[in-house]
C-alpha cells in the first residue's frame, strides 16, 4: 500500500466495496484481524465473528450470493487516530426472499500499517431478519 493514511483506506475500502470489488477490497485486509458483524448467522450465515483473511473473503461471497445492492450513503465520518468511525444507511434486496432491507449502520475500522485490523458494522439486524424471513 502506497497510501497508509487510515481515512484514505476506508475511504478505498467502501469504494471497492460499492463497486463489489473483492480483490480490492481483500487488498486491505491483513491474514488476521478482529472482525464483527453481530446477528442471527443460521438465518444470515454471512454474518458473525471472523478472524483470518479467508473468513473474511467468505464473508463478502456469502453476502454478494444472497443480496443485491439497491442505495447507500456514508453521512458521517470521525477520526480517533487510526480508527475511523462511520455512520450512513443503505438499502438492500434479499434474494431469498425478494424483500427490501434499508437500515442505518455504523463502522468502527481500525488501520494499522494500511491495512485494516479491526472491523465492527451495526446494523439493523431486526429488520434483516425480518427481510429473511418468508
Amino acid at each position: 500500500m502506497e497510501n497508509k493514511n487510515p481515512i484514505d483506506i476506508v475511504s478505498q475500502y467502501y469504494a471497492a466495496l460499492g463497486e463489489r470489488n473483492i480483490e480490492m477490497i481483500m487488498k486491505l485486509f491483513p491474514e488476521h484481524l478482529d472482525w464483527q458483524v453481530p446477528g442471527n448467522e443460521t438465518i444470515a450465515p454471512w454474518l458473525g465473528q471472523r478472524n483470518t483473511y479467508n473468513q473474511i473473503r467468505e464473508f463478502f461471497e456469502l453476502l454478494w450470493q444472497n443480496t443485491k445492492p439497491v442505495s447507500a450513503a456514508i453521512n458521517h465520518i470521525a477520526t480517533d487516530g487510526n480508527v475511523i468511525l462511520s455512520s450512513g444507511n443503505f438499502e438492500t434486496l434479499m434474494l431469498k426472499t425478494g424483500k427490501n432491507f434499508k437500515s442505518v449502520f455504523f463502522t468502527e475500522i481500525t488501520v494499522v500499517d494500511g491495512l485494516i485490523v479491526k472491523y465492527i458494522l451495526l446494523e439493523d439486524t431486526l429488520g434483516l431478519m425480518s427481510a429473511l424471513h418468508q
